[in-house]
């Protein structure tokens, strides 16, 4: 399989560009204020050797914009608009494709959670508070599905189902873990892993949002199955008493780090917290 190069940060890239994202809706905060800007970010990682533009719909979702005071129409319109401004710049480009990012529970509640898999709903609350959005993004013309960050076993339970509901859909499945063996709620990557085993509408499964020190377990752990996605953050830590990253990012080492990700087995190489269309022309100009 030839190996496609993912996107890096989007919120990093926005904040490199000028953009204030503390907020608690993060970089969804600019489909509603500065929707240019988003489609910059995708333009920049395009023009960085990326195949691939994960929309900024982590963590626009119905009622995180209902908090905010606005409709479900306007709600939906953004949503819809993530995948637009991500596909204005596929087609500027004139290749790649879009992936519409589908964030965690935890990152509608904007404490961690997505870190922890400490979650206040059950496998079916999951799949209820899901849905909507999912429908939304499923219709909206992107050409996959990135469920991303998804820290525990019920949440990847809940998307397996709403994968079921709908059969058109392509989709990768990507995991935050703790280590190189588990997800962040202790649940063997294996275990979660197999419940899409052999699934048609699932492209790859893997890791994002997790240190670089663990991909290679997480690879081994995954060969044999589907083909592999991961993008790990920079390798810094976040304080979050300080609100603050510790430690320094290094695209060169990044660079070289992806070359062996993609000797270990993986498919799909890309960043995530912290990285920078820096760090995917690295990752581009390491790949074979």
């Amino acid at each position: 399989m030839t190996t496609l190069v993912l996107d890096g940060g989007l919120a990093t890239r926005l904040e490199e560009l000028g953009a204030d994202l503390s907020d608690e809706l993060w970089s969804a905060r600019l489909l509603l204020e500065e929707p240019a800007l988003i489609r910059r970010a995708h333009a920049d990682y395009f023009a960085a050797g990326a195949d691939v533009a994960t929309t900024a719909s982590y963590q626009a979702t119905l009622p995180g914009f209902a908090r905010r005071g606005l409709g479900v129409a306007e709600a939906e319109r953004l949503i819809r608009l993530s995948v637009e401004l991500a596909a204005q710049a596929r087609d500027e480009a004139g290749h790649g494709l879009v992936a519409a990012s589908v964030g965690p529970y935890g990152a509608y509640l904007a404490n961690g959670a997505e870190y922890t898999g400490d979650y206040d709903l059950d496998e079916h609350g999951l799949y209820a508070w899901h849905l909507p959005r999912w429908e939304i993004l499923a219709a909206a013309g992107a050409d996959l599905l990135a469920c991303e960050t998804i820290p525990s076993f019920p949440e990847a339970r809940a998307l397996a189902a709403l994968l079921a509901r709908t059969p058109g859909v392509k989709a990768w499945v990507s995991f935050s873990c703790r280590d190189g063996e588990r997800l962040n709620d202790g649940t063997p990557i294996r275990e979660a892993a197999a419940l899409f085993a052999g699934h048609p509408q699932v492209v790859a499964v893997g890791a994002n949002c997790t240190a670089p020190r663990h991909i290679p377990g997480l690879i081994s752990c995954l060969a044999g199955g589907l083909p592999v996605v991961v993008y790990p953050n920079s390798g810094e830590s976040w304080d979050a008493g300080a609100r603050r990253w510790l430690g320094l990012a290094d695209p060169v080492e990044f660079g070289r780090a992806a070359q062996e990700w993609q000797r270990a087995g993986a498919s799909l190489i890309g960043g995530c917290c912290r990285t920078t269309p820096e760090h995917i022309r690295h990752i581009r100009a390491r790949l074979t």
